[in-house]
Order: C-alpha cells, then structure tokens, then sequence
C-alpha cells in the first residue's frame, strides 16, 4: 500500500468512528515539550508512507546528500571557501566556515518536500543541528493513544522512527563521545532568540539527559573560553550543540567577537561542535541550483541523477543569460522569470524559516513587485525554483467533517540512514504561501508501513 491508499483507508475508519479532531490528537495539547514550540497547534491525523515509498525516499535523499557534499570536489577542486563564495555566502562566513569545518560532513539534514501529482518533491535541503521537528515521536505516541489509530496502525503494520534518539546516537557518533560517557552538552542559542526559545530548549535538554547526555540550555553569549577549554559557569563543555546559525554572524558588527572564540576552540580541539559550521554551506539553495543545473550533469552518477529527477524541482542561481528548462529548450534566464511568474519562487540561498522568499503566485505579488525584487535580486545570492503545486490532504475537524490542508512533510536523515519525518500543515482557505511554524501552521507525525 503506498501513502495514498493508506490515507484514503483510514480516514473511511476515522468518519465511520465519528471521531474529531481533539480527541485524535491525544496527549499532545498537554506535553510541556511540545506545547514549547507549537503552543496546542496540531494535526488530526498522521501522515503515511508506504513501504516501498519510504525506502525508495530515504535511498533518493541519501543520494541526493551524497550529491551535495561532493560539489567542492567535484565542481571547485577541493576548494571549499570557492564553493561557499559561489553559493553567496560573505568573507565573514567564508572564514567562519573554514574554521569550523568538522573531519566529515554531517548526517544529521531534514529534507523539506511538499508532495504533487507525480511524488514527494524537495524545496530545501537543511543540514545540521539546528533542525526542528525532532520530537515528533512524541506526536506519533500521542496519535497512537486513540484507539481508531491504534487499530489502524497494528492491522497494516505502521510504525515510526524515534528521531530525538537518532540525534543522540548521531551527536555520540560524530562527536567521538561513547555511550554512556554522558558528556557535557550546551544546547546553544543566539541571544537575540533565546529568550523565547529558552522554555522548549529547556525540556529539550531534560528529555536529552534521559538519554545520556548531561545537557543544559544557553546562548553563545553566556560561554567562556579559558584554560584551555570552553566553560558555561563553572563546568567545562564537552559539547556544544549548535542551535545558532551562520546567518547570525551578519546580525550586527559585534556578531563575530561572539562566535569567533567558540570557533577557535574548537578549531584547537578544546570542545566539539555539533553540527560543525559547514553543515549550513551543504544546506544552501544555491547548492541546489548547483545540482540542478544541467551543465554539471556529466558529474554525477546515473543513479544519483535518477534521484535528482524524481525529487529536485528546477532550480537556477539568479544570473543573466541562457538556461535549459526541463524539456530541454534554451531561454534566457531573466526574460523567462519574468513572464513565467506565476510557476517560480524566488529564494535567497542562504537564509531559514521562509525569511525572504517571494512566490510568483500569490497574490499580492504583482507584476512590479516581481520585476523589482528579480532585478535586486540579479547576480546575488539568490535562486529561481519550479513551484511545487501541492496536493491537498484531508484531515478530521472538530465537526466529523474532512477538511483540505496543505502540508510540509520534514524527512530525516540521520547515522543510521532514514530519521523518520515530521508534517506541517494550514488550511487550503488560510492562504498561507509558506507553510511552517512560524506562519501558524499545525505540527504533525508521519507513520511509515514496516517491512513485514
């Protein structure tokens, strides 16, 4: 059974039941941890994905990052600082990323996809440590306490993957750390996001200590270098986990004398990070484009080009000059964006959470609006991206009724290959261009069909 089918067998079972939506989200409106980033907000039902499906998305994510991380080798040379520069980052960045680069790239990433008639397709590659949705086996175990889902879930045979547990296993693994040793982790912020988000980093950090690690919460601005080691208070950090981002570092001029020591330390072995700082570089759309473009097709394996075309949408640096669209036809770049609104998105390359992306579709984004922004945006560190139209799903309200919402799926990938997967969702009439978190949208689980 793939996705679609499941779904539509379930939810036959939900409206038979005559269930609503607040009893089928369970415990989740009364989890501390949860209710920490998504205040109550939560999806009626899960999300599946066949067996098949699931093992056929983790291979084609698993060569997509293969992909990605091979692009200074294969596209710069080796050089990594050439290959940060083209994907638009700044001498700043440029440095901090040569300082923080780990002895290997991580495994840790979420791919954000949304699904459309033909599959689920990619929008953005995130990397690193600094990746939500961890928790959703929280949400998966509270979807399971009702028993119209329970009964689902055990006749064809669904489950989940923990992924907090999977980021632990990846932190020990790729920091050197055994299990068992319980290092000292910092889970760390900027300041300026902190205080906002120092509750949920707070039950983040007890749910880490009850599975090894000793962790606890703060910003960069709280940690110290000194005698050979980085200390918050009177401790030495083993670890810092690193929730702060390189796009911090352009925050204000006084950004750098915050990171900059962290960086240097760890650079002299007296602390490890994770993620190390050139995860984000892996994670820029520009990266994307990089693995888009056709002129670089003679660099990449049959297989790992089969993977590029079932889940990577067009995707073009903004340049002037000629491109190749998906049926092999030549345009100019800039002609064809502006007369071809409606089907693209523009996106800076290295920014998170939605922050300066412009869809050609939306309404308010007019004609004027569109040519301004692709004219500022020329020759920057900027991309064009083929819309993914996406298929709306149902889901049970408070009426028994279905109702249509568009979602995000979140899928990882961790250590041990597949990390399991998140949803975020709004409604289909709440008009919401970018469905995440900070746009209101509801949090969800994903449920994938076993082997057997």
């Amino acid at each position: 059974m793939d996705r679609i089918s499941l779904t539509k067998e379930y939810l036959a079972e939900v409206t038979a039941s005559g269930a609503r939506a607040g009893e089928l989200v369970g415990s989740q409106p009364e989890s501390k941890l949860l209710n920490g980033l998504y205040q109550g907000r939560y999806l009626s039902r899960p999300l599946f994905l066949g067996h098949d499906e699931q093992v056929r998305l983790a291979a084609d994510l698993e060569n997509l990052r293969t992909a990605l991380v091979s692009l200074p080798d294969r596209l710069f040379g080796g050089d990594l600082a050439a290959f940060a520069r083209a994907v638009g980052m700044t001498d700043v960045q440029v440095s901090a990323i040569l300082r923080g680069r780990g002895p290997s790239v991580t495994r840790q990433a979420r791919a954000d996809m949304y699904a459309d008639a033909g599959g689920i397709r990619l929008l953005e590659f995130n990397m690193g440590s600094t990746l939500g949705g961890m928790d959703n086996a929280d949400m998966c175990r509270a979807l399971l306490e009702h028993p119209v889902l329970a009964r689902f879930a055990e006749r064809r045979g669904l489950t989940y993957v923990d992924t907090m547990r999977e980021q632990v296993n990846n932190m020990f693994v790729e920091t050197g750390f055994e299990p068992g040793s319980r290092p000292f982790v910092a889970l760390t912020d900027w300041p300026s996001s902190f205080e906002s988000l120092a509750p949920y980093m707070e039950q983040f950090c007890e749910r880490w200590q009850a599975l090894g690690l000793d962790a606890h919460p703060c910003h960069i601005g709280q940690l110290t270098v000194r005698d050979g080691r980085v200390w918050l208070g009177d401790r030495p950090i083993d670890v810092i986990s690193r929730m702060f981002l390189i796009e911090d570092l352009l925050e204000s001029d006084e950004a750098p004398a915050l990171m900059d020591p962290i960086l240097d330390a760890a650079q002299r072995g007296e602390v490890k990070i994770f993620t190390p700082m050139d995860s984000e570089l892996f994670a820029s759309k520009g990266a994307l484009a990089m693995l888009s473009d056709e002129s670089n097709r003679g660099r990449f394996t049959g297989e790992e080009l089969a993977s590029l075309d079932r889940i990577l949408p067009w995707t073009r640096m903004v340049r002037a000059g000629e491109v190749t669209l998906e049926d092999g036809s030549r345009v100019g770049l800039v002609e064809y964006a502006l007369a071809h609104q409606e089907d693209l998105a523009l996106k800076p390359t290295l920014l998170h959470g939605g922050h300066g992306v412009l869809l050609g579709w939306q309404p308010d984004v007019t004609a004027e609006l569109w040519r301004d922004r692709l004219t500022e945006a020329l020759d920057g560190p900027y991309v064009i991206q083929r819309r993914v139209v996406q298929q709306p799903e149902l889901f049970p309200d408070e009426d028994g009724n279905l109702r249509e919402w568009l979602v995000a799926w979140g899928v990882f990938t961790v250590v041990n290959g597949y990390g399991g997967a998140f949803a975020r969702g709004t409604t289909v009439e709440s008009g919401v261009g970018i469905v995440n978190v900070a746009n209101g949208a509801h949090a969800g689980a994903v449920l994938h069909r076993s082997a057997r």
